[in-house]
């Protein structure tokens, strides 16, 4: 699958990439186009070949098939291989990869050595200054929080002012609050420096939330790819569908167009008539009251998650119990009847 942009647009080509590890197919048939200064977010389950990925644009790998190309010039394929420090770009590893006997200075200048040693000590100083890091500068890497660690990190990687920055998962490390403010302070620089980012999630709320593109890989192929929203709201497969949300299920058969289901028909194009198919229906889109339109259920269950209140029904036509989920407290209890109703628009099939 192919994002179609201007060619002069295009910081980073990826054509028809393909890695083998043994009897292990990694990567296969891969092509992607990104644009100069976007966050691309690669998602997926373990083993399906993100990281991979990440390793080839890098230069760690070398695909068996296909091409690498940078600004239109190719730096790994058949005829050619460009070394990783020769390819401006930063990596940055989902364990920091810092060095413990290296100062918070000295890690960073180790990213510089390639420079004078003056343009070095400016570039380290600028970058220490930029993300605040002036009162670790002497300390070590056992020294530092989880936090402070992943800033180090980032400044190591951005020192040698990279056009694309590749991040292995290199939030994973740190508490869920702290995740949530660090990822925002370090994309909001990235986008700011104007840095095209491949960053490497297996948390699809990351994706969505960090990615101007989303790629959902599986089995070392891209399932789909585009903007969080349309991945979210439009998946082209089940797979796409679950990887991003819970959903009830619901097996029928399509009539005239359409899926006929406990809660009414909803439109299924493109289905032939006797046709099985399953109707994909997210816990947030189901209502549940006491009274009012809908189809009667009973509560089985009722449990507060947080904000969020997860109630388990059955309804008599459905074998299996349904998922609700609401901000709303509806007080319901086990045993209690209720009705539930399907906001249409929100049911998916396939």
């Amino acid at each position: 699958m192919n994002i179609q942009l201007m060619k002069s647009d295009r910081h980073l080509e990826l054509d028809g990439i393909s890695r083998r590890f043994g009897n292990v197919q990694a990567l296969d048939d891969v092509s992607l186009a990104v644009e100069r200064g976007t966050v691309v977010c690669l998602v997926g389950h373990s083993g399906c070949g993100k990281s991979s990925l990440l390793r080839v644009i890098a230069g760690i790998e070398w695909p068996d098939h296909g091409r690498v190309l940078l600004d239109g010039r190719e730096v790994s394929g058949a005829a050619s291989h460009v070394e990783p420090e020769n390819r401006n770009i930063g990596f940055m590893f989902q364990d920091y990869a810092l060095f413990p006997h290296l100062s918070v200075t000295d890690n960073i200048l180790f990213g510089l050595k390639r420079l004078g040693r003056r343009v070095a000590r400016e570039r380290c100083d600028e970058i220490i200054e930029r993300l605040g890091l002036g009162h670790l500068a002497k300390r070590f890497p056992h020294m530092l929080s989880g936090g402070e660690q992943q800033r180090v990190a980032l400044a190591r990687a951005l020192a040698p002012q990279p056009g694309i920055m590749l991040m292995d998962e290199p939030f994973s490390n740190l508490d869920r609050e702290l995740r949530h403010v660090i990822r925002s302070e370090t994309i909001d620089l990235l986008r700011e420096l104007g840095t095209t980012v491949i960053m490497v999630t297996h948390d699809p709320e990351e994706a969505l939330s960090a990615g101007d593109v989303v790629v959902l890989m599986r089995a070392g192929r891209i399932v789909q790819s585009g903007a969080g929203a349309e991945l979210y709201e439009r998946p082209s497969c089940p797979y796409a569908a679950e990887f991003f949300c819970s959903f009830n299920k619901v097996r029928t058969a399509c009539r005239s167009g359409y899926a006929e289901t406990p809660f009414g028909r909803f439109a299924a194009p493109g289905f032939a008539d006797g046709e099985q198919a399953t109707v994909y229906i997210r816990p947030q889109c189901l209502r549940v009251n006491c009274e009012g339109d809908g189809v009667e259920c009973t509560v089985v269950d009722c449990e507060l998650i947080g904000e969020i209140e997860q109630t388990s029904i059955t309804v008599a036509a459905l074998a299996e119990p349904l998922r609700v989920r609401s901000t709303d407290r509806s007080r319901l209890r086990k045993g209690d009847t209720a009705r539930v109703s399907v906001a249409p628009e929100q049911v998916l099939i396939f």
